[in-house]
């Protein structure tokens, strides 16, 4: 579903659903909450947080991968068209932002600078605020 607000072109904000996993991770391990919701980018997201905080880096480039991509389908599902805001705001839109910061920075420990670059732009540009949030 895509809300009222939008960027300065008129493009109006996406904004995911509830992510059914976000309860169980609460108290749920994150690797036990995938293997039960898959779909699920914040607990793909969560997953390459603790692999990079362990220095599991190309873990972390997986697992983080793994929630990208889990997230563009939402989001292409959700009205996303390629552009436009997603913003951080939106708890749900959390996890995919989570994950693409993640990507963005297990790629660079990995040396994948562009992709590292592509993701850190993509985030600037789905959510400044999410940006800042998670240090990029």
């Amino acid at each position: 579903m895509t809300s009222g607000s939008g960027d300065l072109l008129g493009i109006p904000a996406t904004e995911l659903p509830e992510d059914p996993a976000a309860r169980a991770l609460v108290e749920g391990d994150p690797r036990a909450v995938a293997a039960a919701y898959p779909t699920s980018c914040l607990a793909w997201a969560m997953l390459a947080e603790d692999a990079l905080h362990e220095g599991d880096d190309v873990a972390a480039y997986a697992y983080a991968r793994t929630g990208y991509h889990r997230g563009l389908d939402q989001l292409r599902r959700a009205g996303w068209r390629g552009q436009g805001p997603v913003p951080w705001e939106h708890e749900p839109n959390r996890g995919f932002l989570r994950a693409l910061a993640a990507l963005a920075t297990a790629a660079g420990r990995i040396g994948e600078t562009e992709e590292q670059h592509r993701c850190t732009e993509f985030l600037r540009a789905s959510s400044a605020t999410g940006a800042r949030e998670l240090g990029l």
